[in-house]
């Protein structure tokens, strides 16, 4: 097909998870078409197929094809536009490829050809509280937070923080808990300042610095389901619901959103074997890690578990629940679905990504 759109978001079924990732994160799209050596159409993959399998143990390298679903929603050239439009919309789906009797692909439907992009996720309600930590110095930007703390420091005509709040609201989280120290009173007269909100927000304010997790002892007997927990310099453009039920499901305590990160040697890299033998080499090799992003999901009985008033990062929390043989879970998304703006360089490549200019 010539569609420039339906080039961009296809994949041979050789490709690995690892390259179908990398391609979802360049289109910023999460769903790919997939086609056999002949150019036939096979079947769609998208990041929740990915993710499943990452979380089933298979490795990054592993091909497309063996992983694709046996069954997926596919169309057929008798369905019409607006029933296309009607299943699109139930099942939140990106693409809908229109298949006829011998495979063959006929034409893709995209979501934005029927819907507002921003809309996919309206009818998701999780209705979870959130709790984002805000207190930090902001060291490695300074010396703009030295004046304006990391929170404020503005994304586009918003904050950061509005930004992070924004994302949770599209899925229906409106009650925010926000841990503040550095320049606290800058922060919440900022908050006071914003009329109509359509949101509740608290502020709790550390005493001392308390690490990443300390201040959340504040927090005891406030929350009767799972919160979810972001740091203050992150944004995850991910599918929160599909987070919280791989956490109910897989009963985690705590589950860690962790990001795919990969990275290239740019040299030959050498096997030996005893007296120094060459064994093998393998050249430029990409290694992959599961790296933390500062967001989590966690039962609401582990702040009980936190100590009062002392520096006691989430880290800490981990480590005492692997200790202990307790569940904590790892959700898998793509690197590009996690942005960073902690320092300036990734700040200005999120501003970029966001369509906003950065600081020079």
């Amino acid at each position: 097909m010539s569609d420039n759109r339906v080039n961009s978001i296809s994949i041979q079924s050789q490709n690995d998870l690892i390259s179908a990732m990398k391609q979802m994160d360049v289109i910023d799209k999460k769903s790919l078409l997939v086609f056999n050596d002949n150019n036939e159409f096979v079947n769609i993959i998208t990041i929740g197929d990915i993710q499943r399998a990452i979380l089933n143990d298979f490795d990054l390298k592993t091909p497309i094809q063996d992983i694709l679903r046996q069954n997926t929603r596919l169309s057929s050239p008798e369905i019409t536009e607006e029933e296309i439009k009607n299943t699109m919309r139930e099942f939140r789906m990106e693409i809908m490829p229109v298949v006829d009797s011998n495979k063959k692909l006929i034409k893709v439907y995209f979501w934005e050809d029927f819907f507002a992009t921003s809309k996919r996720l309206d009818n998701v309600n999780l209705g979870l509280p959130v709790v984002i930590m805000a207190g930090g110095f902001g060291t490695r930007m300074q010396p703009l937070t030295s004046v304006i703390p990391k929170p404020l420091i503005p994304m586009g005509n918003q904050s950061m923080l509005e930004h992070i709040i924004g994302n949770f609201q599209k899925v229906g989280c409106n009650d925010f808990f926000i841990s503040v120290n550095y320049k606290a009173e800058l922060i919440k007269f900022y908050f006071d300042d914003i009329k109509d909100k359509t949101y509740n927000i608290n502020f709790f304010k550390e005493p001392k610095p308390l690490g990443t997790a300390g201040s959340l002892s504040l927090l005891k007997g406030k929350f009767n389901s799972p919160f979810f927990v972001s740091n203050c310099d992150i944004l995850i453009n991910d599918d929160y619901e599909a987070i919280y039920k791989y956490h109910k499901e897989n009963k985690n305590e705590l589950t860690i959103v962790s990001a795919l990160k990969a990275y290239q040697i740019p040299y030959g890299t050498l096997k030996t074997t005893t007296k120094g033998v060459l064994k093998e080499i393998t050249e430029k090799p990409e290694l992959n890690y599961q790296i933390n992003t500062g967001f989590y999901l966690i039962e609401p009985h582990l702040l009980d578990e936190i100590p009062e008033n002392e520096f006691f990062h989430i880290t800490h929390l981990m480590e005492k629940l692997l200790k202990e043989g307790r569940k904590v879970g790892a959700f898998p998304i793509s690197e590009g679905s996690w942005l960073d703006v902690g320092q300036w360089d990734e700040y200005n490549k999120t501003a970029s990504k966001l369509g906003f200019k950065g600081f020079d």
